[in-house]
């Protein structure tokens, strides 16, 4: 088995079909067949089968394409790993990062980064810990910052809390109520809000309970920052967001803080990567960066 059959088989796994996958890596469909029937012979079981929409994984492949994403990621880390220590400033690093991890660490770490690791391809997906779960487990994404996941992260990852966190309310500047100072006093409002689960509805109504307070309605679930920064700025709703994004420019002159009395609880936000593997210099690198300006975020409290 040759590092190249791995490659073609996930190539056609993710574009959806051979024509597809050999336009991809810059090959002959013939040879990309060739290729994987190469695979299936010493495998000795089918790893594609063609639909009427494309060609897609047998159950067989399925389960062979998840030990071979692992086993092609970790080929590469070594390379640029050994790279790396040699004195080479090239790879990739991916990374997940959520908006709080943008706007409080991410900012901070970038410049020093690409001066230690100018020629590092620098893949920033921005989510939140559910979504990226599985490639973390593959070695598809480095490392994840972000909000804490409820529950933690799967048995073969680690999580380090990097600080603890608080949301504030937000709303567009001039808006009827941006003078109350309780949350009771928003309870007629509309709210847009983000969430972390599958359960936004119930995230949000947890933190008015707390309080002995009913829930007021939620209007719009957003599934990134541009959706409620939108809707709270263009509308009367508010929202809960983590108190880091008073400092961004992303909302200066347009959104501004209702100062409730209560002290609202975010999630802590956390650095979650594989066990067993050690990142590339290059990522860990990062991680040391968005480390620092953490540090600061513990010694407010």
């Amino acid at each position: 088995m040759k590092l190249h059959h791995l490659r073609d088989l996930l190539a056609i796994a993710e574009k959806g079909s051979i024509n597809s996958a050999a336009k991809h890596l810059g090959m002959a469909q013939p040879a990309l067949s060739r290729s994987v029937r190469e695979l299936e012979r010493e495998i000795g079981v089918p790893l594609l089968e063609r639909q009427p929409t494309g060609t897609v994984l047998t159950p067989m492949g399925i389960l062979f394409a998840r030990r071979a994403t692992s086993a092609v990621n970790e080929l590469r880390r070594a390379r640029e790993e050994v790279q790396q220590l040699q004195g080479s400033v090239h790879g990739t690093v991916v990374a997940c990062v959520s908006s709080v991890a943008h706007i409080a660490l991410l900012s901070e770490a970038l410049s020093p980064f690409y001066h230690a690791y100018p020629n590092v391809k620098l893949r920033i997906i921005e989510g939140v810990y559910p979504v990226v779960e599985a490639k973390l487990k593959s070695g598809s994404v480095d490392f994840y910052i972000g909000a804490a996941p409820q529950g933690g992260p799967a048995p073969d990852l680690q999580m380090v809390k990097l600080f603890d966190n608080t949301r504030v309310v937000l709303c567009r500047i001039g808006h009827p109520l941006s003078k109350a100072r309780s949350l009771a006093e928003l309870i007629d409002a509309s709210w847009v809000t983000t969430s972390i689960t599958d359960h936004a509805e119930a995230e949000f109504s947890s933190v008015f309970a707390s309080f002995g307070l009913p829930a007021p309605r939620l209007s719009i679930q957003a599934e990134s920052a541009l959706t409620w920064i939108t809707a709270v700025a263009s509308t009367d709703m508010l929202t809960m967001s983590p108190v880091q994004w008073l400092d961004s420019p992303l909302i200066k002159g347009v959104i501004s803080q209702i100062k409730v009395q209560e002290l609202i609880a975010a999630p802590a936000i956390v650095l979650i990567q594989r066990n067993a593997i050690p990142p590339t210099p290059a990522a860990e690198y990062l991680c040391d960066m968005m480390r620092r300006p953490a540090s600061r975020y513990n010694l407010e409290k």
